[in-house]
């Protein structure tokens, strides 16, 4: 049973990273099983509407978005702030994201996003190396000491491009400039090509806890990084307004 149900995650992953419907052989080559447990295994998460068939092949299902929905209410994201990312995506032409540290963990639970972003683009989800993104900084830096080394001590810092911070020494002065200046800026960290920014939501109880974020190709972050930095400091304090609907600080201690 554990089995059969980790093939049915890997078909919903596999279905939901693609760009389009995937057929079934295509599912059966990438996951490495046969034909016959892939169709079984569509076959239920069809039936759960999870998945949906196309002429193309299958697709993700109707009750993801109900999920999803699902997802923002447990989290107390306020429908308000998912509507300010949205406008500011449109707005300012950036992926926008929304971030929190909650429960021991840092993850990236609302965005917007184009279709297909030339910054490879967040999802919604934990953030494995927080020390390498600007949202992440953010948040450590709001973190006591205690908590953010436990945190740091778990993830590790690994080095995700050539320009990525793995110096703790190094990260705690940047982080104490991110906690001085209000703002954590990251270029080539996370990924080639691609500059982010990020500031804090103002109001969460014990410490800035959650943080909106911009990512947007580095050329154009030299050409209009101060603009984008007003922009999402409008956002999250916008946000703030809603702080009292979000509660999803978690725990601080340390």
């Amino acid at each position: 049973m554990p089995q059969s149900v980790d093939r049915a995650l890997d078909v919903l992953d596999a279905v939901a990273e693609a760009d389009g419907p995937v057929p079934a052989k295509a599912l059966a080559r990438r996951l490495g099983c046969g034909l016959s447990t892939v169709y079984e295994l569509l076959g239920t998460l069809t039936a759960r509407g999870h998945l949906v068939r196309t002429p193309a092949g299958y697709a993700l299902g109707y009750r993801v978005p109900s999920l999803h929905h699902a997802f923002q209410r447990q989290m107390r994201i306020a429908d308000e702030v998912q509507e300010l990312l949205v406008k500011t995506r449109r707005a300012a032409g950036v992926d926008t994201y929304f971030s929190t540290y909650r429960d021991g963990e840092i993850a990236v639970v609302a965005g917007a996003s184009a279709s297909h972003p030339a910054t490879g683009g967040f999802s919604v989800g934990r953030d494995a190396i927080p020390h390498a993104t600007a949202h992440g900084k953010v948040l450590l830096a709001a973190l006591p000491r205690a908590a953010r080394l436990r945190h740091l001590a778990t993830s590790g810092m690994r080095a995700v491009t050539a320009r990525t911070i793995t110096s703790p020494e190094r990260l705690d002065e940047q982080l104490r400039r991110v906690r001085r200046e209000g703002v954590a800026v990251e270029i080539e960290e996370c990924a080639a090509g691609v500059a982010c920014v990020a500031v804090p939501v103002p109001g969460a109880r014990g410490g800035a806890l959650t943080a909106v974020s911009a990512a947007l190709p580095l050329a154009e972050f030299h050409r209009r990084g101060p603009q984008v930095t007003r922009a999402i400091r409008h956002v999250a304090a916008e946000a703030g307004k809603f702080q009292g609907k979000l509660d999803i600080t978690g725990t601080t201690d340390g």
